[in-house]
């Protein structure tokens, strides 16, 4: 019984993981599709700070690169 609530629990975070994988992808491809001139806005905490649009997709990517670790390490884990 322990095992099934585990298993089902490691799945739940890979879908959550999984999720927030499109998320950063979906707003780096926005961002791409601006203009250079565009200023954007990145979350930091509960508040966002004004920034370039390179600053904002390096935030972005790292971001991603980081969820996707962790999915590897969850992968790696089950």
């Amino acid at each position: 019984m322990a095992s099934t609530s585990l298993s089902s629990h490691l799945e739940d975070l890979k879908v959550a993981l999984g999720k927030k994988m499109r998320i950063h992808e979906v707003s780096i491809a926005e961002l791409s599709s601006l203009s250079s001139s565009r200023a954007a806005y990145v979350k930091n905490g509960n508040l966002y700070f004004r920034t370039s649009i390179e600053k904002a997709k390096s935030t972005g990517q790292k971001q991603l690169e980081l969820a996707k670790a962790k999915l590897e390490k969850l992968d790696a884990s089950a």
